[in-house]
């Protein structure tokens, strides 16, 4: 039978959302490339010069991202999927080749929530180091939105700690005392956010908040998160935390210790192999996801933007693209 034959269909029915799926999948426009690219290369240790690292360059944007941002599609494409209610901007592609598997106009320039944080933490894992101090301002305490929601006003705590409040909990506050740490102030930070999207090949995006609470101004693309998605992970800090269930750590709040648990739903209702990468909402931008999934050793990802269904979208294309893959 020849390989260009589709090889899988299944249909989904989610009465209760009145949602309809449809999968198709034809392994053969995958050919051999997807099964043999090797993945981009993992970022280097943070300076142990930390700020004095500067001079070296090691503080500096990176010159050239471009091994991040994924290749024209080859069509058609090898997954096809039709939604009863579509998310407004999507797109499938392996973390590894970034071969695309699946979009819906991912170009489309939208407001993304607190998918902001996924540039955030890319910056200060590679400009700051985990052991240093990080004071907490008034401003960082008169946050709004989701917060870690216990930081010590006026108090240095350690970067480590407010690192993986802003992943896991998707802590605005802490993005504000981690922006200013980094920057000086808020302002400066997104100044800096928005001289690494052109570093980084993000050519639809716009920055207007560390954290994503502002929508005015703060926008991307499917291509552009999926192109990001694929630095964060190419980063061990980042993917250590983001891949986390829960993290514990001596903390100066009563008790003496923190529990910081990942608001990523599929890791909460514990899908096995979920990797990342960052959740967010704002009534602007909707149900947004960016989940990255490692089964049967490839690593897939997928960008959903304003989606009226992520519980149901994000996992049946998970599983469409490796049905693509596998077969």
């Amino acid at each position: 039978m020849s390989k260009r034959v589709l090889v899988a269909a299944a249909v989904v029915l989610a009465a209760s959302w009145g949602f309809s799926l449809l999968v198709l999948v034809d392994p053969g426009l995958l050919g051999s490339s997807s099964r043999t690219a090797s993945p981009p290369a993992a970022e280097a240790a943070p300076h142990p010069a930390g700020r004095a690292g500067a001079a070296s360059g090691s503080r500096r944007p990176p010159k050239n991202e471009s091994r991040f941002t994924l290749p024209p599609p080859v069509r058609p494409l090898p997954v096809k999927v039709e939604f009863a209610h579509r998310p407004r901007a999507g797109i499938l592609f392996d973390v590894h080749s970034g071969r695309v598997l699946w979009q819906h106009d991912p170009g489309r320039r939208l407001p993304i929530a607190s998918l902001t944080k996924m540039i955030t933490a890319l910056i200060l894992a590679r400009r700051d180091r985990p052991d240093e101090r990080v004071l907490i301002t008034a401003q960082a305490l008169a946050y709004q939105g989701s917060g870690i929601g216990v930081l010590p006003k006026g108090k240095k705590v350690p970067l480590r700690d407010l690192f993986d409040g802003l992943l896991l909990v998707s802590g605005n506050d802490a993005a504000i005392a981690l922006a200013q740490h980094d920057s000086g102030s808020v302002a400066a930070f997104v100044g800096r956010m928005n001289e690494w999207r052109g570093r980084l090949g993000l050519n639809c995006s716009h920055f207007s908040s560390p954290s994503g609470i502002l929508d005015r101004g703060n926008y991307s693309c499917a291509r552009d998160l999926a192109a990001l998605a694929r630095a964060d992970l190419a980063n061990p800090r980042i993917r250590q935390v983001i891949s986390a269930r829960r993290a514990r750590f001596p903390f100066p709040i009563k008790g003496g210790y923190l529990d910081l648990y990942n608001n990523n739903p599929f890791i909460v209702m514990g899908m096995k192999g979920i990797t990342g990468v960052k959740t967010g909402y704002t009534d602007a931008a909707g149900r947004c996801y960016v989940t990255t999934r490692r089964r049967h050793g490839h690593e897939l990802g997928v960008v959903l933007l304003n989606t009226p269904n992520p519980v149901d979208q994000v996992p049946a294309l998970l599983r469409a693209g490796v049905h693509a893959i596998e077969g």
